[in-house]
């Protein structure tokens, strides 16, 4: 018993120690979300990058998120709507509603997309449905823009963007 008591100490004593390890040998474990976002608040924005883009490049919906507002806004970064596009659509083909509204405002608005209200009401009502409480009002702006035939065309891609679970559309 004794030697098995050693040996579940060296155990012990090993995790902490290889956890740390990690950390420092694995930018994307060390990277952290919550140290971006308070960085973001003191309008940081090399330090925000610095932690959400390993866990951008990791899938991390959140972060690709806030990377495209980071880019979209031109914060830290050379405002690029074409990076800021790349980092939505990543996120909003995992389902993440801001991430598909952004993408909605980027056609309503024609920044870094051709504009196309067809599309923005597409992304706003996705997101509406995914519980992105604005997106519904502002789908609700789109569709006053839309003709008849033009909305019917939303419709469709609605339907289509969802059975594809929002990859490619």
């Amino acid at each position: 018993m004794g030697g098995q008591l050693k040996i579940m100490i060296k155990q012990i004593l090993a995790l902490p120690i290889l956890s740390l390890f990690l950390l420092i040998a694995n930018p994307v474990a060390s990277a952290d979300y919550q140290r971006g976002v308070d960085a973001a608040l003191q309008r940081d924005f090399v330090t925000t990058l610095r932690e959400w883009s390993p866990l951008a490049e990791q899938g991390g919906a959140t972060s690709q998120f806030q990377l495209g507002w980071l880019y979209y806004e031109g914060n830290g970064v050379t405002q690029n709507y074409e990076t800021a596009l790349k980092w939505y659509r990543l996120a909003s083909e995992q389902g993440y509603a801001y991430a598909q509204s952004a993408l909605g405002r980027m056609y309503a608005d024609g920044h870094g997309v051709s504009q196309d209200y067809t599309r923005a009401y597409m992304w706003f009502s996705i997101a509406a449905s995914l519980w992105d409480p604005d997106a519904g009002k502002q789908r609700d702006l789109v569709t006053n823009k839309l003709t008849a035939a033009q909305l019917k065309a939303a419709y469709r891609l609605v339907h289509e963007c969802v059975q594809k679970n929002f990859k490619g559309c």
